[in-house]
Formats: C-alpha cells, sequence, structure tokens
C-alpha cells in the first residue's frame, strides 16, 4: 500500500473520526496527497469509499445461503430474502445500504440500451427483467462501465483501491463479483476482498486467485475521469 499519503489519512481521521469507528487500520486505505487540485472531490470520493467498505463489512455479520434461483422480487427495491443470496447480493446489499438501488438502475440503463448488454440464449430474454437483471454478474460489468469508471486490470495490487469492484471468473462460464475492502492480507501486500463465493459473505485473499475480467470505480454523483485519476494517483 502507497505510504506516502499517511499524512492525510491522519488528518482525515483527526476530522472525520466518527466516520471510521468500524473501520481497523484505516490508515492503510491508499488516497490521494492533500496537495491534489481536486481536494474537496477527492474527500467526497474517499468518504463514499469509507461507507461502502463498511457496508459491504457489515454483511459478514449475516448468515446467507447460496442461493441464485430465479424469484419473483418487488421493484424498485426489491430483494430475495435477506438469509440467501449469490456474489451480485453481496454488492447489491452493499450499495442498497448507501440508498443506492442497483435494481432500478440497471433496469433503467436497460430499458434504453437493452442491445448494449447480454443476452445469453440461457436467459432468452426480449425485454429486461427487474427480478433478475441486476443480479447477473455480466450485467453489473456493462452497468459500472457505462455509468461508473472502468479501470485497468494489473497485477499490482496498489491499484485496486477500497471500494473499488472486481469481477473474475471462477472457470469459464462462471463470473464471480466482490468488493475491495481496506483490510489487507497476512503479508500486507494485497487488500482483502468481500464476496460470497458459495459459503456466505466473507473477507478473502483473493484478489489474484483467479482471473480478473473487470476493475470498476461507482460512485454515483461522484464520477471520475479514469486517466485524471491516474495522474492524481487514485
Amino acid at each position: 500500500m502507497r505510504i506516502g499519503n499517511f499524512r492525510l489519512l491522519l488528518i482525515l481521521l483527526t476530522l472525520h473520526a466518527a466516520t471510521w469507528t468500524s473501520l481497523s487500520h484505516a490508515q492503510q486505505i491508499p488516497y490521494p496527497a492533500s496537495q491534489n487540485p481536486s481536494a474537496e472531490l477527492n474527500l467526497k470520493r474517499f468518504q463514499f469509499s469509507v461507507a461502502l467498505v463498511n457496508a459491504a463489512l457489515e454483511r459478514l455479520k449475516h448468515k446467507v445461503t447460496y442461493d441464485g434461483s430465479y424469484r419473483r422480487i418487488a421493484f424498485p427495491g426489491g430483494d430475495v430474502p435477506n438469509n440467501i443470496g449469490v456474489c451480485t447480493d453481496v454488492v447489491i446489499r452493499a450499495y442498497r445500504k448507501l440508498g443506492i438501488d442497483l435494481q432500478e438502475l440497471v433496469h433503467r440503463d436497460m430499458l434504453f440500451n437493452f442491445s448494449a448488454y447480454p443476452n445469453l440464449p440461457k436467459w432468452n430474454l426480449v425485454r429486461p427483467d427487474t427480478n433478475i437483471d441486476h443480479r447477473r454478474v455480466l450485467n453489473l460489468q456493462v452497468f459500472f462501465a457505462r455509468n461508473g469508471a472502468k479501470l485497468p486490470i494489473s497485477t499490482d495490487s496498489n491499484d485496486y483501491l477500497p471500494g473499488d469492484i472486481v469481477t473474475w471468473n471462477i472457470k469459464p462460464g462462471m463470473p464471480h463479483i466482490g468488493i475491495v475492502s481496506h483490510k489487507v492480507s497476512k503479508d500486507k501486500t494485497r487488500p482483502l476482498i468481500v464476496h460470497n463465493i458459495g459459503k456466505g459473505p466473507k473477507l478473502e485473499d483473493i484478489l489474484f486467485e483467479m482471473h480478473i475480467t473487470g476493475h470498476y470505480r461507482y460512485q454515483p454523483g461522484l464520477q471520475h475521469n479514469p486517466s485524471v485519476l491516474s495522474q492524481a494517483g487514485l
């Protein structure tokens, strides 16, 4: 993790101590130096990432049986029973904690851009389906790329910041998704991931254990120019 931003993080921790009550080792979050010209916007992005990571970590408290069967749910704000879910539900529920309903947002985007989204033969869709569209990794990949920042895939762990979304292929035809946390591996070289790969929400060292297929940053209202981000060290 980048050590050069430690001083800024101490300042942020002092000013926003209440925000961090449930985050341990918060000084490890590698965010930009204070001389960044977009300091106010970067602070808002920082706060959003903190809130999203907190929401993701809160999911670890829930006992969830892995169940991806098709279910009819309410719209908007619909959800499968809280004691079941798949990998996408970790992401959906974390964003819902922040008042962001991916069910509604994905549906609206698909209504006007249906052809931009995948439609596998086994899905056999002729129109968007509010019951399942947002719960499919492939759809979330398109949505985050269209509405957030699609970031480079790399083998450098420093490129994956808290609150980022990562997708993988467990094996061909089996996509997976998770949220990058601020916590790090035992050797302090990789961020741990909040995900559900079959045994409920877990915090695990799996960033480079599978083939990465996507890297995204989705912060509604605080969207980024990836080239500017790179220059700023974000």
